[in-house]
């Protein structure tokens, strides 16, 4: 963790343009300015649509929101934003040299970041003394309370190697896109430069990456000479202020403007919406990884989440050997369970040893495959079945009830060991909450909550399907 305490007080420290150092539940809900301008009466001012019932009000604890003042009936227009409004990153801009140096920088930001790129146009943007898109620009929060601006101990606090990476992984990477960054505006003239003089470092970086990455939208965008057209993320003003629910009341729609090429954007009422009502889109159907890394929340009983788990034989063995399966021979499979394994792409060079246990399917397809086939004996039982059924958790336990039971017993020996691998258990966990603790420790302490909760809910499913099977065996042999 030597790493992530180095880089984190490293982002929490810096100051221009940027978001505030040391982050509170309250500092997440304040504006980039005290008063900034109303931003429904802007979009409508600027060509757009918002339905009279919508406002902006506080939801929960979360912050800002769009709330219904009085009933909605289902299928009503909410909002709908012209091609003007939209904060895109594309050639729209122009081919001065300020634009050059956007668009230069952009192209050394790795595709997974995507959210930098449109943040160095939000950047600029925010530097302008008179952007178009300030009134927008004003209303985004002061603070955002994702990981990399967690305190190095707070991503210790995380207690799960894999989000724990790719938080220090972001960090790491604003800190050498920083120094790109000056290197790029170095001698550059007064009307050269994209952000008006001022100092970008690595916390501003990190402030504009994590505004795109908590609000834009990926939709189609500049139209192709085929007549297709390509995705662009874009940020939405004040349709970015719809919280996020499974199960929405509102969606996105976009289609061609009516007497131009140009498209609109648009928010429909999915369902009625009671007065009082929050206006809630589906940001997708995402683990709690994604969610804190990219949105700065966790969602309790996530029925995405999901643990991360590395295929090793040895590994499996040792699980096995615990679960009291006998003859475990997962490091050193027969050349024909090899072949199976081969094909489950979990051996050889570039082999993918990412499995993970939760989330829909509950346990990841190759795993329990390979699990089925290395506690299998019978290789011409094996090569009766495809694949789909041997990676299928519905089937029926296709290579016998004894093989299947062995298999879950595996598996829920594996989940506890890596239960075992978290330094504190869930009960520690809910009593630190009731303590009182800071909102990034807070939001740390409900992540690793939920992870432990995933394990335990695989563990107490397929004990019961475990139980479900030696039943059935039992009533048959009586039978």
């Amino acid at each position: 963790m030597a790493v992530s305490k180095i880089v984190m007080a490293s982002l929490a420290n810096c100051r221009p343009l940027t978001c505030a150092a040391t982050a509170t539940a309250s500092s997440y809900q304040e504006r980039l300015v005290p008063h900034p301008p109303d931003l429904i009466k802007w979009v409508r001012r600027e060509g757009g649509f918002v339905h009279q019932a919508i406002k902006i009000s506080q939801y929960g604890t979360d912050g800002l929101g769009l709330i219904a003042s009085h009933d909605i009936p289902k299928g009503s227009q909410l909002i709908a934003l012209p091609d003007n409004i939209p904060l895109k990153f594309g050639d729209e801009d122009g081919v001065d040299e300020a634009h050059s140096v956007l668009v230069n920088l952009a192209q050394k930001v790795p595709d997974e970041l995507w959210a930098m790129k449109l943040g160095l146009k939000l950047l600029q943007e925010r530097a302008r003394v008179s952007s178009f898109w300030w009134p927008y620009i004003s209303n985004l929060p002061q603070t955002y309370s994702v990981p990399i601006f967690f305190q190095g101990e707070d991503i210790k606090n995380l207690q799960y190697a894999p989000l724990v990476y790719q938080v220090n992984r972001r960090c790491r990477f604003l800190l050498d896109f920083e120094q790109e960054v000056k290197r790029a505006l170095e001698n550059l003239k007064q009307n050269d430069h994209p952000f008006d003089r001022q100092d970008v470092d690595a916390s501003s970086l990190g402030w504009s990456m994590s505004a795109v990455s908590s609000r834009a939208f990926r939709l189609h965008g500049k139209k192709l000479p085929d007549g297709t057209r390509i995705d662009a993320p874009m940020m939405l003003p004040l349709i970015d202020m719809c919280n996020h629910a499974f199960n929405p009341n509102a969606q996105i729609i976009q289609e061609q403007d009516a007497g131009s090429a140009k498209m609109l954007i648009k928010v429909v009422a999915e369902t009625p919406i009671k007065q009082n009502d929050a206006i809630l889109l589906n940001y997708g159907c995402l683990n709690n990884d994604l969610f804190l890394l990219d949105y700065g929340f966790v969602i309790p009983s996530n029925p995405y989440d999901c643990i991360e788990l590395k295929y090793d034989g040895a590994f499996l063995d040792a699980a096995s050997v615990a679960a009291g399966v006998s003859s475990p021979k997962f490091s050193s499979p027969a050349p024909w369970q090899q072949q199976f394994l081969s094909q489950l792409n979990l051996v050889g060079e570039a082999a993918n040893l990412k499995v993970t246990l939760g989330g829909q399917d509950l346990v990841d397809g190759r795993l329990l495959a390979a699990l089925r086939v290395l506690l299998a004996s019978d290789m011409e039982m094996v090569r009766k079945h495809d694949m789909d059924t041997l990676t299928s958790l519905s089937a029926d336990a296709p290579l016998g009830i004894a093989n299947e039971v062995s298999a879950y017993r595996t598996i829920i020996a594996l989940c506890v060991i890596a239960l075992e691998h978290f330094p504190t258990k869930i009960m520690e966990d809910e009593s630190s909450l009731k303590q009182g603790v800071s909102a990034s420790t807070e939001l740390a302490i409900q992540f690793r909550i939920q992870k432990k909760s995933v394990i335990i809910d695989v563990m107490s499913d397929l004990t019961r399907r475990a139980k479900s099977l030696l039943s059935r065996n039992t009533t048959a042999c009586q039978g």
